[in-house]
């Protein structure tokens, strides 16, 4: 049976913070691994195994995400079959009901498999497997979703109640009921109660019963959602919704609109390994622990420590630990998180604390990452700012001039082919070019390797939204990301 896989990935997770951020999330980075977590999740979801058949996937995420869904996917040798844009957050809900409607449309017997990008699952054939078991509970019409055999009485999950303990075989059981995030003594009830599972949030099911399920249980959801959908435009290769309709769907989860009301719910039980690395925690045991019991990354050494995760993700940034134990520290260029191993799951009171004071940190990526590439701020001043600008092989920035700031570009990697007004000129290694201020100019790299320049601005305003675009290969409109 052919399966479209759905992933859902414009969240943006704060727990992981400094490494994951709104501007650039957890899904798209390498914690566990040299891939990133969506990478993963969508080699996991291609291609045959265990008889199963994957389509290409429909990805759902935001617009300032679309172009690194795409360049990420291309990375790992994975065509999409649809990136569609969400004109606003309004969770997983409206965003599962849109996928439905889409893969309706097109194969009125479509069966979807919905899963969030950041996750870790290492036994990908026995998730294969768990996926192939769920299908027979959905050729009778069930939406199935996956519980996963509880390693300790974990907090940060939802837990699903089945109906009895589950099989051996592992085969769909009845769903009792949801159960909302525990404390500690409750999660250590269900933990030894054995018939409690974590809800792991991946369901699989038709895309007709889905929308019958929408309709009986949410039916509210449908007219905006339907609309949204049936006048969704084209951009290069995404499908944008249209944000009128999509604004008036309610913000609500999955679980509370449909699943939680559903009464043709089943569980396929999942005993093999599996974390959505909800906190520095979850990914210190999933990067696995030394003898001692820790985890050290990048350029991070420890001394005489224990239990402890060590992390630098600077090339540039040595974190040394001496003597720690229980503690968690993340070491960026411009933010250093440290915290008691403990108090994991509290990493995003400090994402608060840092907006509540107006700290950039809290929600911006220290890399901008753009359909050509991507820059980085190294200096900033009262009318200076000095960046390093990395352009992909064949890649070009659009057409655009500034009304406050003049730049100066220093090639040190590759060659720039650089407009400015009527002229174009190369620009090679060690060789610099003068952007006056009001000038039209763009640059590219027509090489076979990426381009390296540092930026040097001067001006009276340096923000991104002083960019006025007259020309974009990636149909960007105005603004600082288009």
């Amino acid at each position: 049976m052919l399966i479209t896989p759905v992933l859902l990935c414009g969240g943006s997770g704060t727990r992981l913070w400094p490494l994951s951020r709104k501007s650039y999330p957890k899904q798209f980075v390498p914690l566990v691994g040299e891939e990133t977590l969506f990478q993963a999740s969508a080699r996991r979801l291609s291609g045959a195994a265990a008889g199963l058949e994957f389509a290409a996937p429909v990805v759902l995420t935001n617009s300032d995400f679309r172009f690194i869904v795409a360049e990420q996917l291309q990375a790992v040798g994975i065509d999409p079959g649809a990136i569609l844009i969400e004109p606003e957050g309004r969770n997983t809900a409206p965003a599962v009901l849109a996928a439905a409607l889409r893969a309706h449309a097109e194969d009125p017997d479509a069966v979807l498999l919905v899963a969030p990008s950041d996750h870790v699952v290492p036994d990908v054939a026995a998730f294969h497997a768990a996926v192939a078991r769920g299908l027979e509970a959905v050729a009778q019409g069930q939406l199935v979703t996956f519980g996963i055999t509880p390693t300790h009485p974990e907090t940060a999950y939802g837990y699903l109640e089945l109906a009895s303990g589950s099989n051996s075989d592992g085969a769909p059981v009845a769903l009792k009921k949801f159960v909302e995030k525990p404390d500690l003594a409750r999660a250590t009830e269900m933990l030894d109660a054995g018939n409690f599972k974590w809800n792991a949030g991946i369901f699989l099911f038709r895309a007709s019963d889905m929308i019958g399920a929408f309709r009986t249980h949410a039916p509210e959801l449908m007219a905006p959602v339907e609309a949204a959908v049936e006048t969704a435009t084209p951009d290069l290769g995404f499908l944008r919704l249209n944000p009128e309709p999509w604004g008036q769907a309610e913000d609500i989860s999955i679980d509370y609109a449909v699943m939680e009301k559903a009464t043709n719910l089943s569980v396929v039980p999942f005993d093999a390994a599996w974390s959505d690395l909800g906190g520095w925690d979850a990914v210190w045991r999933e990067s696995g622990p030394d003898a001692d019991g820790v985890v050290t990354s990048g350029g991070a050494t420890a001394i005489d420590c224990h239990n402890a995760l060590l992390r630098s993700d600077s090339d540039q940034l040595e974190l040394v630990g001496i003597g720690l134990e229980n503690i968690i520290a993340v070491a960026m260029n411009d933010a250093v998180l440290v915290a008691d191993s403990s108090r994991a799951q509290d990493v995003k009171k400090a994402v608060s604390a840092l907006k509540e004071k107006g700290a950039a940190q809290a929600t911006t990526f220290p890399k901008d990452h753009r359909p050509w590439g991507w820059f980085e701020s190294l200096v900033v001043g009262d009318r200076f700012q000095v960046k390093r600008i990395h352009v992909h092989p064949g890649a070009s920035l659009s057409l655009q001039s500034h009304v406050h700031r003049s730049e100066h570009w220093i090639v040190v990697e590759g060659t720039a082919l650089v407009t400015i007004d009527d002229t174009e000129q190369l620009v090679s290694e060690n060789q610099s070019v003068y952007i006056p201020l009001g000038a039209v100019h763009r640059m590219e790299n027509p090489g076979k390797v990426p381009m390296v320049l540092i930026e040097v601005q001067t001006g009276t305003y340096l923000g991104e939204d002083d960019i006025v675009r007259y020309e974009d290969i990636y149909a960007r409109g105005q603004g600082a990301k288009g």
